[in-house]
């Protein structure tokens, strides 16, 4: 497993730790399940609005019933 350092301050630091508390994790748990979530919630938002991008090009879209079948799903 892999291991990252980051410098923070004294101040964050207490903050970080009474977050991890309140939460009922380790530091390491609550920084790297935050950390994760934050970056996908990113990734996503900027993955979404490329697709809006790509849509606003061609304004065509189909029922989703017509995606279903498409996509072979039930």
């Amino acid at each position: 497993m892999a291991t990252i350092t980051v410098r923070v301050s004294d101040d964050e630091k207490k903050f970080f730790d009474e977050m991890a508390k309140l939460e009922g994790k380790s530091l390491s748990d609550l920084l790297r399940t935050a950390t994760l979530e934050s970056l996908e919630d990113s990734y996503d938002a900027h993955v979404g609005d490329l697709a809006y991008e790509e849509y606003l090009k061609n304004k065509k879209s189909a029922p989703l019933t017509e995606l279903l079948k498409k996509y072979e799903v039930d």
